[in-house]
């Protein structure tokens, strides 16, 4: 089974502070591990929220929203995709990663479709984004659109593709099927699903690359627009993020310890 690791944004995240040089020294031995016991599948960090955006769709009118996002709580400051043999596995990984305080939600992924989550090289101009899809009381019940939304959707998705602007993507479980590690010094305390505040939960993500903020926001109006037929109320929102590349961190033991495991510092 795959799951999704999404790390919990803080206050230091949100004001761009980057990890110390002790931390990333530990995430290098937790990655080094996941690596070594072929869990892991694919990972990045994200800018703060003030570098995103969010297109949201309803009542036939689209409205772009330009971060920064006040409930920091609920952002998401990177993500992890693992393997795993079921959620108390994933949650083990979880709890091992090496965070003095914060949160981390272990949601499953929908196996419906092979489609590839590791990205590949990354387009010359282009910045990488990821796409984070809200929930709504359907997903969260478990509900999937109808099969004429679905094809709608696929069809865009496969333009987007054939475009390159399209990397990978999956669907996630809901809530009810995943959990949150939450970090005290070294105390873990484990929170089982479902969770209350739907509006702030991811249903879905992909992963994105565009030559600017613009496109990435012109190609979010014409996602949610799709997808908002197959949704609740005919609404959908779309969060876009750009993603840090090796090349916005400076030089460091740890970095370059990332660089010889042949994977990026954020990653």
């Amino acid at each position: 089974m795959r799951f999704m690791l999404l790390v919990k944004a803080t206050k230091d995240f949100e004001a761009g502070r980057p990890l110390d040089e002790t931390t990333m020294w530990k995430m290098a031995d937790w990655t080094e591990q996941l690596i070594k016991a072929g869990a892991r599948l694919g990972a990045d960090r994200l800018h703060p929220s003030s570098k995103g955006a969010r297109v949201r769709y309803a009542k036939e009118q689209v409205r772009v929203i330009d971060g920064p996002f006040a409930e920091s709580k609920e952002l998401i400051a990177g993500y992890c995709l693992i393997q795993a043999n079921s959620l108390d596995e994933a949650v083990g990984w979880a709890k091992r990663v090496p965070f003095e305080e914060g949160e981390v939600e272990v949601r499953a992924v929908h196996e419906l479709i092979d489609v590839p989550t590791d990205s590949p090289a990354k387009r010359p101009g282009t910045t990488r984004y990821l796409g984070m899809v809200k929930s709504d009381p359907e997903v969260e019940a478990g509900n999937f659109p109808d099969e004429k939304s679905v094809a709608a959707m696929g069809a865009f998705l496969g333009e987007a593709a054939k475009a390159g602007m399209f990397v990978s993507g999956q669907a996630l479980q809901p809530s009810s099927k995943g959990a949150r590690v939450r970090y005290s010094g070294r105390n873990r305390l484990v929170i089982d699903g479902p969770f209350a505040e739907a509006k702030e939960l991811v249903a879905g993500f992909m992963l994105l690359q565009f030559a600017s903020k613009d496109e990435a926001i012109e190609w979010a109006k014409r996602f949610v627009q799709v997808d908002a037929p197959g949704r609740h109320g005919g609404e959908s929102e779309c969060e876009i993020r750009p993603i840090y590349e090796f090349e916005d961190y400076g030089p460091s033991p740890a970095v370059e310890r990332f660089r010889k495991m042949g994977i990026d510092a954020t990653r």
